[in-house]
């Protein structure tokens, strides 16, 4: 849910530059519904709107298999600067989750910050909950997992990487050359 503050930047900033959001459809954009299967095969594995996730099997594979897709279409779609910096966040998190058996790390305490503290719970207990894992001492890379977050009074509020900043970074700047001119 965090992307939608890249998605809302980018429509705003893609307004105040003087886009329009009809201009979006001229993305030229090879393989997006890769993209799609990705984020449907997230959504399966992530405890969104419960404290289980709708698909709680096979859930180190789909993960791997979600960001492979996700490869893919930003492979294709190389001549496409915007999906550079996308693609170099997606590299981020992905380095981290390849580095913990497929599983991002994240810190109990953002979580928590973020006012998601049943999830924290969760964590601390079990050290793993969904796509993440509890961040401690023998996690790996720890620097590029969930350990930014958002302050429980902002919606949508939740522990981040910085690879999602350069992830919502790419999106928004999409966004904002989509609106303006064809791609």
């Amino acid at each position: 849910m965090i992307f939608l503050f890249a998605v809302a930047a980018g429509i705003l900033a893609g307004y105040a530059r003087g886009g329009r959001m009809a201009n979006l459809a001229s993305l030229r954009l090879r393989w997006f519904w890769l993209v799609l299967l990705g984020m449907i095969l997230q959504l399966l594995i992530f405890p969104l709107l419960s404290d289980r996730p709708l698909l709680p099997y096979a859930t180190v594979p789909l993960h791997v298999l979600s960001y492979l897709l996700v490869f893919v279409f930003l492979a294709v779609n190389l001549r496409v600067r915007s999906l550079l910096v996308l693609a170099g966040g997606a590299l981020l998190n992905f380095a981290a989750i390849a580095a913990n058996g497929g599983r991002m790390p994240a810190s109990a305490t953002a979580l928590a910050r973020a006012g998601l503290i049943q999830t924290a719970d969760r964590l601390t207990s079990s050290g793993t909950h969904g796509n993440v894992l509890l961040m401690e001492g023998n996690t790996r890379l720890d620097l590029l997992g969930d350990w930014l977050y958002l302050p429980r009074w902002v919606p949508f509020a939740t522990a981040f990487s910085i690879g999602d900043v350069l992830i919502m970074v790419g999106l928004a700047w999409l966004i904002v050359r989509g609106m303006g001119k064809r791609v």
